[in-house]
């Protein structure tokens, strides 16, 4: 069944006190178009410049999630990521008039509450997923953080924490459906230590803390005097250790509420990949930092996919449309520097083209001797010569013009090409040929990974004028 992607039918503003800035801070969740994504805007800075949702902007994990773009930041962004995802919501813009989201209970229940509130509105474009069809796995011994992501038709979400600690030891959750996030995981409460609490207070780096948004699990002795002192720290009468080892500033909704948070904030930073994926996760002693480093994991092997599609199919036995003979009756190089052996296919955009690398190649010989490397200036030249097939064969008697490099941006050479290699050159052009100018994409495979990308620009030139 095809899914439609999905925005709130209308504005909705939410407010609170920042946890660490301790600032108050307006945020309004606007509806947005299709293919959107989410998307922070600073309303309270000059230009009111945005944001996107991207693994790749996240510069600190310390206390949150924080995302930096061009100097701009917005902080703790968790909370309301997850509250989207956990609706199915393709496409917001979050307006905020401070640099860090509301703590509000230390949940994603009062976003969810809002967004439900004011309803969801089902949109036209088609939702996109990323399908896992391979294990992509992330692991940080130090940390002792594995998490896994396997192929499944569903998103399903497992976790499993472990403090070693008896007042917090063991604990799991999972999340097969997420019709039940917003009863079984929105509520769930983040969740802290007295000595990081301690630690926080004394270095003033929850001037929004409250007790009444945070588990605090207590795993040593502690004095009457130091109860005292935390109740005046947070303004309460008085505060006491209970049983169960926590403070009796909150009651638990679940008793694994821990491990549900902290499923929670797994949905919120996998948002970061940038489109819901299928595949069921599972996570060991999870964290913001490796939160993020498993979404830039997973975005980069959503780039290698999209590369994939993108590699031109070649047959070994379809008849090229241009073999050597013909190719030498276009292009005016020749041996040692006529770099294209065959064009497979072409239109009046595009051009493949193939070139056999083997050891007999001239430029093996000094480059280098023990270890044969094609030098990347002839991967653009050999690129370069596929376009001028395509450039030239626009005019009808190509053997009387050449074309000449203007400019060429944007080169990335991202693998060695070796004898033995098969480079598929795929050229496309990025606006039409006008005037003899001819603006080109290039895009050199070996089998399924690009190995040198460029974009030029070339101008046909008849033999009797001056270049």
């Amino acid at each position: 069944m095809v899914e439609k992607q999905r925005t709130l039918k209308s504005s909705v503003t939410v407010s609170g006190t920042g946890l660490h800035t301790g600032k108050f801070v307006n945020l309004t969740i606007h509806p947005a178009p299709e293919n959107f994504g989410y998307k922070f805007r600073r309303s309270d800075i000059a230009g009111s410049p945005m944001i996107e949702a991207n693994a790749e902007y996240v510069t600190d994990t310390s206390r949150g999630t924080t995302l930096e773009y061009k100097g701009v930041k917005v902080s703790t962004i968790e909370h309301v990521l997850a509250a989207l995802a956990g609706l199915r919501i393709d496409n917001a813009l979050i307006d905020m008039d401070c640099v860090e989201t509301p703590i509000l209970d230390g949940s994603s229940k009062v976003y969810v509450d809002a967004i439900l509130n004011i309803g969801i509105l089902e949109q036209e474009a088609e939702r996109k997923y990323f399908q896992i069809t391979n294990n992509i796995t992330y692991i940080d011994n130090d940390k002792k953080v594995e998490m896994v992501v396997l192929p499944s038709k569903e998103f399903k979400l497992s976790v499993l924490i472990d403090y070693d600690l008896k007042v917090l030891n063991t604990q799991f959750a999972s999340l097969y459906n997420l019709d039940e996030f917003p009863t079984e995981i929105a509520p769930c409460r983040t969740f802290v230590f007295l000595h990081e609490l301690e630690y926080l207070l004394n270095n003033n780096l929850i001037k929004g803390g409250d007790l009444s948004n945070a588990i605090v699990f207590v795993n040593r002795l502690v004095s009457q005097e130091e109860l005292e002192r935390l109740a005046t720290s947070f303004n309460k009468p008085s505060v006491e250790v209970l049983e169960e080892g926590i403070l009796n500033n909150v009651e638990l909704y679940f008793k694994n509420e821990p491990a549900r948070h902290k499923l929670l904030d797994i949905i919120g930073d996998l948002t970061l990949v940038g489109m819901p994926i299928r595949g069921h996760i599972i996570v060991s002693r999870p964290g913001h930092s490796s939160n993020v480093e498993f979404a830039k994991l997973i975005r980069r092997q959503i780039k290698l996919d999209e590369l994939r599609k993108e590699v031109p199919h070649y047959d070994p036995n379809k008849q090229p449309i241009y073999d050597i003979n013909q190719i030498k009756n276009i292009l005016p190089h020749r041996s040692p520097f006529l770099l294209v052996d065959k064009v497979l296919d072409m239109s009046e955009s595009h051009v493949i083209g193939l070139k056999n690398v083997t050891m007999n190649e001239p430029f093996f010989v000094g480059h280098f001797p023990e270890e044969p490397v094609m030098p990347g200036v002839l991967q653009v030249e050999a690129m370069a010569q596929c376009g001028g097939i395509l450039a030239l064969s626009s005019i009808e008697d190509p053997e009387n013009y050449n074309t000449y490099f203007m400019k060429i941006d944007n080169v990335r050479f991202r693998h060695k090409v070796v004898p033995g290699d098969t480079l598929i050159f795929k050229l496309e052009l990025m606006s039409p040929i006008r005037r003899g100018l001819c603006h080109m994409k290039g895009t050199t495979y070996v089998g399924n990974k690009v190995v040198t990308e460029a974009e030029m620009l070339a101008q046909i030139v008849k033999k009797t004028d001056k270049a």
